[in-house]
């Protein structure tokens, strides 16, 4: 059974090639070769990660987010069509629906509202691929997963636990809040139960997150205890904490708006839906050993 992968070179597409190998007969397929068409051949199953991700130094343009993310993504598919592989698996993001805050888990019913350019052309690539006519034997799956985090991230929780191994005071403790994420480790295993049960998964758009939220606070802790690091957490005021980060946007700063609405904003996600089609009751891993097993990652470098 032939998977193949599209814009396999990032943390994510590497770490699913891994789990994947062993079952399924997996070739990564890069686009920047002419022919990366002919890789399509048959195959069974075709899982699109081709897209670009946030840009924290603000140099990426609207035309590159909707590029990489809309319209490569309209070229995967159309080739998908005229395949052999019955099955496609697009990652999206949950940056597609909300990227900062939601006090309630959101589900695949909620309204979208994408802030960046990163966020509304990953939604208007789900609005193209389902507005495309499929043939009866060909499905479409589409995948919103919030943070991901694993060995090789080098998002946001690799950046805190640089901060926290170091002994650096943390100085957000005022901000209580709790988030999704989900672990490569589940991520690896919802993408292996979709493919292997692929006849009862309906066409369609599939939150994907971990069975629990944490905090920030909490995930301090987790870093802390794998670390053997104390460090001093610090409760700054709120009103000070965000000027700082006011000041992050204007000029280089390891703390702008963005990042501290995602360090410590509330964002709750729901993956009933998924777990229901799929009849799982938990997913291989709780969010708390996720986070352990990407820290232990780091400690490796």
């Amino acid at each position: 059974m032939k998977i193949i992968v599209t814009g396999a070179s990032g943390f994510i597409g590497q770490n699913i090639m891994e789990h994947l190998a062993g079952s399924f007969q997996i070739e990564s397929v890069s686009l920047r070769k002419s022919d990366w068409q002919h890789s399509f051949q048959g195959a069974f199953t075709v899982i699109n990660l081709v897209g670009k991700a946030h840009n924290h130094k603000g140099v990426a343009t609207k035309n590159d987010y909707f590029y990489a993310n809309l319209e490569l993504t309209k070229q995967i598919f159309q080739c998908f069509i005229t395949s052999s592989a019955t099955l496609m698996i697009h990652v999206s993001s949950l940056a597609a629906l909300e990227e900062f805050e939601s006090t309630i888990p959101l589900t695949e019913e909620n309204s979208c509202a994408p802030d960046s350019w990163y966020g509304k052309s990953k939604r208007a690539a789900e609005i193209w691929l389902l507005d495309q006519p499929l043939p009866e034997n060909k499905k479409l799956i589409i995948l919103r997963p919030p943070m991901v985090h694993g060995p090789g991230d080098k998002g946001n929780l690799g950046l805190l636990y640089n901060l926290i191994s170091k002994g650096i005071p943390y100085p957000l403790a005022a901000f209580n809040n709790l988030r999704s994420f989900i672990s490569i480790d589940n991520f690896g295993f919802l993408i292996k139960q979709i493919i292997s049960h692929q006849e009862i998964v309906p066409t369609g758009i599939y939150h994907i997150t971990d069975d629990e939220a944490v905090s920030t606070n909490d995930l301090i802790e987790i870093i802390r205890a794998q670390t053997g690091k104390k460090g001093i957490t610090l409760s700054l005021p709120k009103a000070f904490v965000k000027l700082v980060a006011k000041t992050g946007d204007l000029i280089p700063l390891p703390l702008n708006t963005n990042r501290l609405k995602k360090l410590t904003g509330t964002l709750l996600v729901s993956n009933k839906k998924i777990k229901s089609v799929l009849k799982i009751e938990k997913l291989p891993i709780t969010a708390r050993e996720g986070l352990v097993n990407t820290i232990k990652s780091f400690q490796k470098k």
